[in-house]
């Protein structure tokens, strides 16, 4: 009994565990934009948890129609990119502990 309470309390102290909540780890979006973008990338996330090309395509349409088109969308685990966007439209972030989202428009 003893050992199934320390693996109980070692489950909550594991840095390995996955996190359920959105974490932004860049963003230069207006606080109104980033809500809904942020929003909208952990719904389509959920949605299509099975395939991150369907989620990246409902993300890219939804933002093409609220804020304009040009919008581009990448959503994977271990990618790394450099890029070139608008200034007040970028959004990089995680979901789920190691899925990574980025999103950013460019004309």
């Amino acid at each position: 009994m003893a050992d199934d309470e320390k693996k109980e309390a070692g489950d909550k102290n594991d840095p390995r565990r996955l996190h359920s909540f959105p974490l932004i780890r860049h963003s230069d979006m207006a606080e109104e934009m980033r809500t809904e973008a942020m929003e909208l990338c952990v719904t389509a996330c959920e949605k299509f948890a099975s395939s991150n090309e369907a989620a990246s395509k409902m993300i890219k349409e939804n933002m093409d129609k609220k804020f304009g088109s040009s919008w581009h969308v990448v959503v994977g685990e271990g990618f790394g990119f450099e890029l070139t966007y608008e200034t007040k439209n970028l959004l990089y972030m995680f979901f789920g502990g190691s899925l990574a989202i980025a999103v950013w428009k460019c004309s």
